[in-house]
């Protein structure tokens, strides 16, 4: 990339050769501007919500939707003829379906990453807190009906099966909840991490009436996904699985939202609790909406540091945290995951993405931890990872995403001069309802689905599934595994986005 020096910033480019030499401005013209793609990951959100949208809402292209889910209740046996309100929360990724599981994370990760690096957001952390917070109103909602916690609203068949904008809809918003006789704990217990981590966040910004009413509400729901153990598989498999199976078990859902707890109440309950159930806990190298371990032992590995109780000792933590950055990192003997040419981690499954956003964050956490007591990760050999080869990872990661690979193109839509044009999306790739007005029914978005035109919205922050490993990607709207955003690619990319802002060195 040559020098391009613009005219309105000639004066400051000047000062940076003065100051710091030619080589300072030449890095600085390569380097990325964190703090544009920390807005615009955040404004992604406001494109995914979903119900009665606010007068603040800025992604005016999309318009209410789905005001009337809660009207068909089923809890995995018989339907019922009352109603409740769930209308509100977050579209997952491109299809219209609210997946109540990975929304409950993406919601843990937003509030972790506000709780990690909300310092660093400056103006953006105010539509940081809007994002976690429409999240929690609505997982309130699904867990408003003593004895019931709702999972998912709409059957997903019929909706992958029609491509309709969501002010559109006319598929079924059957409702699926899990309850004593058809338990859930995984869903169950990660909506309770969700309430627990926000909790923290509002009362650190002083809304300390909301956070007593999350953590109240978290509590009563995590003693539900425990004392009825199993996993929603058994009863919704039908309808959460292939889209949101569980395949890690529910184990790990249940020790993660008592570590939250534990971090918000300080309650020894939940420390016993997490003792009792860590052997649970064994795979080291898995973070993300289904697996949940790496992510504990990041969360707890921070408490056993910061303590010289014996109750702590000897806990697996912090050699399991470790264990998860060896089996990351490059030039690590004990790795597992693969690297293509361009430098991206991949791991097998579609949406690679989500393991780079969700892994970079925990390196950061981590990173963090280590510095505080200047240690080192030890992986063998002669691979020594410092606090800055953290950092150095995950910034490697980020770039990548966001224009530094092989092909030059970022995969945040709407950040940089090359992005996905042709994203999996239904509300981005159908006119607007500014655009028109007339109703497209299911058959109707199919010549928008087909096209080879960009999408007509610019769904700006969204981060796609990514290139494939040879860091080719094809911009096609039929290759979903690679071209269809979701809200946990985003919500982990925030907070890393965000340390980033005001540590653009990794020295």
């Amino acid at each position: 990339m040559g020098l391009i020096i613009l005219n309105n910033n000639n004066a400051r480019l000047l000062m940076m050769v003065m100051v710091g030499g030619l080589s300072s401005l030449i890095e600085r013209s390569r380097g990325h501007d964190y703090a544009d793609a920390l807005s615009k990951s955040i404004l992604f959100f406001e494109a995914q919500r979903s119900g009665k949208l606010p007068p603040t809402q800025r992604m005016t292209w999309r318009k209410d939707s789905a005001l009337h889910d809660g009207d068909q209740f089923l809890d995995g046996a018989s339907h019922f003829s009352h109603k409740v309100d769930l209308v509100g929360g977050y579209y997952d990724a491109g299809d219209n379906v609210k997946f109540n599981f990975p929304m409950a994370f993406s919601t843990t990760m937003l509030a972790w990453s506000v709780t990690q690096f909300g310092k660093s957001m400056g103006t953006e952390l105010k539509h940081g807190l809007e994002g976690i917070r429409w999240g929690t109103e609505y997982l309130m909602k699904a867990t408003s009906v003593p004895g019931y916690v709702f999972a998912q609203v709409g059957d997903p068949y019929s909706d992958h099966h029609c491509w309709e904008r969501p002010e559109d809809m006319d598929t079924s918003r059957t409702v699926y909840a899990v309850s004593k006789d058809y338990p859930g704990s995984e869903v169950s217990a990660e909506i309770a991490a969700a309430l627990a981590a926000s909790s923290i966040v509002f009362k650190k910004y002083q809304q300390l009436a909301y956070s007593a009413s999350l953590l109240q509400r978290a509590t009563m729901v995590f003693e539900f996904a425990d004392k009825y153990r199993g996993s929603y598989n058994d009863r919704l498999g039908q309808w959460v699985c292939p889209f949101y199976c569980d395949y890690s078990g529910y184990h790990d859902e249940l020790v993660w939202a008592a570590a939250w707890l534990f971090k918000a109440t300080k309650n020894p309950y939940y420390w016993k609790y997490i003792n009792d159930n860590i052997h649970n806990v064994k795979n080291f190298g898995e973070f993300g909406w289904d697996s949940k371990d790496a992510g504990i032992n990041v969360l707890l590995s921070k408490l056993m540091i910061n303590s010289n109780s014996n109750s702590l000792k000897n806990k697996p933590f912090i050699p399991n945290a470790d264990k998860f950055i060896c089996s990351v990192l490059p030039e690590s003997p004990s790795r597992s995951v693969s690297y293509s040419q361009g430098g991206l981690m991949f791991k097998p499954g579609g949406s690679n993405l989500q393991h780079a956003t969700a892994f970079s964050f925990l390196f950061l956490v981590y990173a963090d931890i280590l510095k505080k007591v200047n240690r080192n990760v030890d992986c063998g050999g002669k691979a020594s990872a410092s606090p800055t080869r953290l950092i150095q990872f995950a910034k490697s990661q980020v770039d990548y995403i966001l224009g530094s690979n092989p092909m030059k193109m970022s995969y945040m839509v709407g950040y940089g001069q090359k992005y996905p044009q042709r994203i999996h999306h239904r509300a981005s790739s159908l006119p607007s309802m500014d655009m028109q007005r007339a109703h497209i029914d299911c058959e109707g978005g199919s010549s928008y689905f087909q096209s080879q035109n960009p999408n007509p919205n610019v769904l700006l922050g969204a981060v796609v599934g990514g290139p494939d490993i040879n860091d080719f990607y094809a911009d096609s709207r039929s290759d979903f595994a690679h071209s269809e955003p979701t809200t946990y690619i985003n919500a982990p990319f925030v907070g890393a986005l965000a340390y980033f802002t005001s540590h653009p060195s990794p020295n």
